[in-house]
């Protein structure tokens, strides 16, 4: 039996357009026991994305029958595209004491943490607006008016900052992911994860 070994907990990553955050949820799963939840969409793919890896791209009908459902851990509409996280595959993988990570968008970070507690809810910050919007710029996928609408969305995002347990500020990229998998560590060694019965068990080993 090893006593160290508990349910795994879900960690939230969340962040404007453009502050990294992608880059850091895909560096987080070199870390043990850790998956990523792959959420569902109704926005178009983008070039370089994949169908099934970045995102599960599915039509506005099948994704109202999902939330129909109730098979969304949460769901919300950002930037007039719904978005949203499967149950199944996200309870599954905590069962089995692997950690998940969700890239979500802040509304949908507030339903998870109401529904559990526990999870973990990480910030990114871009260094500065400025630098944010030349990194939208360089992308080279939104248009001006889009780039103004998102610059907008996101002064109103930073309002959500309070709700969060923790936030990094992505300089510089290796440095912000080794902080991120740093909180991971730290948020398993918790005394509260460990079984009720635990201090009986390690005796008798």
């Amino acid at each position: 039996m090893d006593l160290f070994k508990n349910e795994g907990k879900i960690f939230v990553i969340s962040g404007p357009s453009g502050s990294g955050k992608s880059t850091i949820a895909n560096a987080l799963l070199e870390e043990p026991d850790t998956v990523f939840s792959i959420s569902m969409t109704t926005r178009k793919i983008r070039e370089g994305e994949v169908d099934g890896v970045n995102y599960y791209f599915v039509t506005d009908e099948e994704y109202d029958r999902t939330v129909a459902e109730g098979g969304f851990l949460e769901h919300a509409e950002i930037y007039n595209h719904k978005y949203g996280t499967p149950k199944k595959p996200a309870l599954e993988n905590l069962k089995k004491g692997l950690n998940v990570i969700l890239e979500i968008e802040m509304q949908g970070a507030l339903q998870v943490k109401e529904s559990y507690p526990d999870a973990v809810l990480i910030f990114v910050l871009p260094p500065s607006l400025k630098i944010l919007r030349e990194r939208i710029e360089n992308r080279g996928t939104d248009s001006k008016e889009e780039i103004d609408k998102r610059m907008a969305a996101t002064v109103k995002e930073l309002d959500y900052l309070k709700d969060y347990d923790y936030y990094i500020v992505n300089d510089i990229k290796e440095v912000a992911v080794e902080t991120v998998k740093n909180i991971m560590r730290i948020e398993k060694q918790k005394v509260k994860n460990l079984p009720a019965n635990f201090i009986e068990e390690y005796i008798k080993e």
